[in-house]
């Protein structure tokens, strides 16, 4: 009896264990702390924190680890396809026998024979697709690669009345598409993965099961 009871709560326990947060594909970790800049012993009762400060002409625009950058994020995408296939062919023969006197089997002189074959295929084919995602995003600096491209990635979590909604984004970009207020469109971002998720009681009820997945995994039909 303990045992049939311990097997119908496994699957509580791990469906209480899987975390609701949407699984991600964008570059880890979505943000991170500002690397320390210069070794400095901060000077009690002073105002001005060297570590900190920047000078005041210095470029604003995000190139070290820990920088804030907004993301325009404007995707159109469309994409068509249409084919058309078409093949015919027809052939035809007609042959008879002669009358010729003095030959035998005289009952099928002067007989005709035809024949004929066709064959002809047809395929036609067509298919369009039309996506859009518009918003914006402010991400993070998480690494800077040798040619000074940043790797940039972040979410952007929004609380709902019945669930949560994902918006992330993560990419290389060079710092010279970088505008003076520190802005970049998501089309200038090389590798860009951009995500939409949500959870909730409306998402988790898209979903099949876990048991009717088990089942569907080795059922021939």
């Amino acid at each position: 009896m303990k045992r049939a009871l311990s097997l119908l709560a496994l699957p509580l326990l791990l469906g209480a264990c899987v975390s609701t947060t949407p699984a991600t594909a964008v570059h880890q970790p979505m943000s991170i702390r500002p690397e320390p800049r210069v070794a400095v012993v901060p000077t009690k009762g002073s105002i001005y924190n060297v570590a900190s400060a920047r000078p005041l002409f210095e470029d604003r625009r995000a190139r070290f680890i820990g920088d804030v950058l907004t993301i325009n994020i404007a995707e159109t995408v469309q994409a068509s396809k249409k084919g058309n296939t078409t093949a015919e062919r027809s052939q035809s023969v007609t042959a008879g026998i002669p009358t010729v006197v003095g030959l035998p089997f005289k009952g099928l002189q002067g007989t005709a024979l035809d024949a004929s074959s066709g064959n002809k295929f047809s395929g036609k084919g067509e298919n369009s697709s039309s996506n859009a995602f518009t918003g914006t995003i402010t991400v993070t600096v998480i690494e800077v690669y040798p040619n000074g491209n940043l790797l940039v990635s972040g979410e952007k979590q929004i609380g709902l009345k019945e669930g949560e909604e994902f918006v992330r984004f993560s990419g290389v970009v060079n710092p010279n598409s970088i505008t003076a207020s520190n802005t970049v469109t998501s089309s200038q971002v090389a590798d860009a993965r951009i995500e939409y998720k949500a959870n909730g009681f409306i998402d988790s009820a898209q979903v099949m099961g876990w048991l009717g997945k088990f089942f569907l995994s080795f059922m021939p039909f």
